[in-house]
């Protein structure tokens, strides 16, 4: 009864992992590149995935806060980041893939900070 449950509840708490991932197909589109510069604020370090948000002036002047999807922190921290690599206040350049929706949100692939060129353990062109 009791390995029932576990295994019951182990296949709920998969189920419930699975659904929060999702491929980057379904939500962001290669064909629509951004480059983005602005800056940092807010830094949300948690799973599944890292996201940033930037303020970015648009051709009129007018300021959008942008949300920047990233890979997982595993991914993130294989490639030299730590929770602190970003922070609020922070001047960066963004160069992602925009979403299929049109909202103000995009995968990052590359986040310039201080001139320096950090991967974004980006799943974009992983077949996810």
């Amino acid at each position: 009864m009791r390995v029932r449950f576990i295994v019951a509840l182990s296949v709920l708490l998969m189920g419930a992992s699975a659904s929060a991932h999702h491929s980057f197909s379904s939500e962001y589109d290669s064909s629509k590149p951004v480059t983005l510069q602005g800056v940092v604020t807010k830094v949300e370090w948690m799973n599944p995935h890292v996201y940033f948000y930037v303020n970015v002036k648009d051709d009129t002047g007018k300021v959008n806060n942008w949300a920047l999807e990233m890979g997982a922190p595993s991914g993130l921290q294989r490639q030299g980041w730590t929770r602190n690599t970003l922070q609020v206040g922070d001047t960066v350049k963004v160069e992602g893939s925009a979403a299929r929706n049109g909202t103000k949100l995009a995968n990052a692939r590359n986040v310039y900070k201080d001139g320096k060129k950090m991967g974004a353990a980006s799943s974009e062109g992983q077949g996810n």
